[in-house]
């Protein structure tokens, strides 16, 4: 959930994708501990938030084993659940359907208007921006797994691992 000056965006959970600290080579983790890359290696259940391509924010929540010394798991898209309209604006898409505003990394940032001002923020306090429990997979939902998107300079070994999780049909995944 995203609460924006009193008004409040709320997405579920559709697609992500896992990255397990300094050995993956399609981790950010893999440069070590930077500035960038502090919030990784931080608490668990904090937001690590970076620009992409000089122009989209990324929101990733950090999330690892005890063997790991730092890890997240990268949001790729949430179904709109309230706050839809806000959320058409803020993305400048006013005709777009509603399934289509969270569906990818950078709209799903945009649609939240989440930056690097919450990078390091932590999810688990219920302001600004949080977790909650939501309502689970409805019984006719299954959850496909396959290779994570966009990491193919790290390799096969490291794109091709079954790290990216989805609502199976969901029209709300990314492309």
């Amino acid at each position: 959930m995203r609460q924006v000056n009193g008004d409040q965006l709320v997405g579920r959970i559709v697609e992500c994708e896992a990255y397990c600290g300094p050995t993956d080579l399609a981790s950010h983790a893999r440069a070590g501990l930077t500035r960038r890359t502090a919030p990784m290696y931080g608490p668990v259940g904090h937001a690590y938030v970076y620009l992409v391509y000089g122009m989209h924010h990324c929101l990733n929540v950090v999330a690892r084993s005890e063997e790991l010394v730092a890890g997240a798991v990268l949001l790729r898209a949430l179904e709109p659940v309230a706050g839809i309209e806000l959320m058409r604006v803020r993305r400048g898409r006013t005709n777009d359907p509603d399934s289509r505003l969270c569906s990818g990394p950078a709209r799903l940032t945009q649609a939240l208007a989440i930056d690097r001002r919450l990078d390091g923020h932590d999810l688990t306090a219920g302001v600004d921006l949080w977790l909650s429990a939501g309502e689970g997979l409805r019984q006719t939902e299954s959850v496909a797994v396959g290779p994570r998107v966009g990491v193919a300079y790290a390799g096969p070994e490291w794109a091709g691992r079954p790290w990216r999780f989805r609502l199976d049909g969901n029209r709300s995944v990314s492309r």
